[in-house]
């Protein structure tokens, strides 16, 4: 797919300084390294490669083109960016420009969700082989693999003035719309509200999972009684013993964790007709319920 968009942009005029990277730590220092008289930076890959460049698109301000490659591209669907590598290649000249919101937890950025619990467990069983050998159903057989292993914990959520000790088996954070391959982390939530979305499982049961099902895909999972909500622009969680925070599919830092978002932070080409939409400012509250 690099080649082939190489050659797409070569064919409009563009000198291309390409990184073919080996591992997600040297793709935000490059972009810094060769920011110089670039226009803009063209990322190919899926959701872990656009966590590893965020940092160096976020501190040059270049504007990002995305070629989603990964399994799940869950940032490019939260964007509507999708089709032919020829359409992705296209969007720098023919698109729009668009300022989405980035998250941050303990430092560290991600596009789309952040997590505790359940979603650490996943990721840990969801390799780079296994995405590999079955694609999009690879999630599924982690999903299998990681509900043997996942017991529920302990924490305090808090926001403003708003503290509240639960009994969860995850917290995740979204920043974006989609993560995990699809799903919703509410049915309201953008990458431009200038807000992140909160749900926390405190499910009696982790077999209603299966029943929550549809309701995740759609973001409408916080209609459970089980299921915790809430939407502001930073978070904070406390455990009773560091927990792995999981980013955008990759385990970056540990709680206790800060969460907050970043407003407006990074321009990202998209189509000239997709909606980014835009929901109610920072005010923090509800979605629904929220913490209740």
């Amino acid at each position: 797919m690099g080649d082939a968009a190489n050659a797409r942009l070569l064919e409009r005029g563009c000198e291309v300084i390409r990184l073919d990277s080996a591992t997600c730590e040297e793709v935000s220092p490059w972009i810094e390294n060769h920011a110089d008289g670039a226009d803009f930076v063209m990322v190919s890959g899926g959701d872990g490669t656009m966590n590893a460049a965020a940092k160096g698109v976020l501190d040059t301000q270049l504007p990002m083109a995305i070629l989603p490659a990964g399994t799940a591209n869950d940032l490019a669907r939260t964007l509507g960016i999708h089709g032919t590598v020829k359409d992705s290649v296209a969007l720098p000249f023919e698109g729009r420009k668009a300022r989405v919101d980035i998250g941050e937890a303990n430092g560290h950025l991600f596009f789309n969700v952040a997590s505790i619990g359940l979603s650490t467990d996943l990721a840990r069983a969801l390799t780079r082989d296994t995405k590999r050998r079955f694609g999009r159903f690879s999630y599924l057989l982690a999903a299998v693999k990681a509900l043997r292993a996942t017991r529920p914990f302990s924490a305090i959520i808090s926001h403003d003035d708003v503290s509240l000790r639960v009994r969860t088996w995850q917290i995740a954070i979204g920043n974006g719309r989609y993560y995990g391959g699809g799903n919703a982390v509410h049915h309201e939530a953008r990458i431009d509200d200038a807000a992140l979305d909160l749900y926390s499982l405190e499910l009696r049961r982790l077999w209603k999972l299966l029943a929550m099902y549809p309701l995740f895909k759609a973001g409408r999972h916080s209609l459970w009684r089980e299921v915790r909500s809430a939407r502001c622009d930073h978070f904070d969680v406390w455990t009773k013993t560091p927990r792995p925070v999981n980013l955008d599919g990759e385990i970056k830092t540990s709680t206790p964790a800060s969460f907050k978002v970043i407003p407006s932070a990074i321009e990202i080409f998209i189509p000239q007709r997709q909606q980014t939409g835009f929901y109610g400012g920072t005010s923090c509250g509800p979605p629904q319920e929220g913490l209740r």
